[in-house]
């Protein structure tokens, strides 16, 4: 948990001021974590349930890591051989059952119960991913020297400024091409 607060630290450096304030609920939160009180515990993660370790996790945490383990089972080679031999099983079974229409609801009804769930396993894994490649991101930009601080925070931007923030760099993308063929242009001139 201390690695998560420390990356948002670095994402709140150069965020606006509201991530900011949600930088420091963090650290309250993690500080009061960090006591060995467990009233602390509870109360600085909201709706907490305690871990096989006694620590207090919330159940964001017991979820996230679920989904994780469930993603990392799901993508293995004998998952995928698992499914394939309930799909064989039940279509072998299908003689014995006359081909009714229950034993056709059973694979409908499983598959669809399955899928729908793994939805919110992959969306959850999705959205951990893309949170860890942009913290990662903007540690890269806050740390290069003549990198904009303001690129670090971009995912929290709205659809406009994002929008008005691609039209510029595509500017400068252009003003860059156009600099650099009139300078080939030119060494091309004086070769010839």
């Amino acid at each position: 948990m201390a690695r998560r607060t420390n990356k948002v630290k670095v994402v709140a450096a150069a965020a606006p001021q509201g991530a900011k304030k949600s930088a420091a609920k963090v650290d309250a939160k993690s500080d009061a974590a960090s006591d060995n009180k467990p009233a602390a515990k509870a109360a600085a993660n909201g709706n907490a349930a305690p871990d096989r370790k006694g620590t207090s996790r919330t159940w964001s945490d017991l979820f996230s890591h679920m989904a994780s383990t469930t993603a990392h089972w799901t993508g293995k080679p004998i998952a995928f051989l698992l499914a394939a031999v309930c799909i064989i099983v039940w279509a072998a079974t299908g003689p014995l059952f006359g081909y009714s229409d229950t034993w056709q609801l059973v694979i409908n009804t499983s598959t669809t119960i399955v899928t729908f769930l793994m939805v919110f396993l992959i969306q959850n894994t999705q959205n951990r991913d893309t949170m860890a490649l942009q913290l990662k991101l903007s540690e890269l930009v806050l740390a290069m020297k003549n990198a904009e601080n303001r690129f670090a925070s971009a995912e929290d931007l709205s659809d406009d400024e994002l929008e008005k923030l691609h039209e510029e760099l595509r500017a400068q993308a252009d003003a860059a091409r156009e600099a650099l063929n009139s300078r080939r242009a030119s060494k091309n001139k004086k070769a010839g």
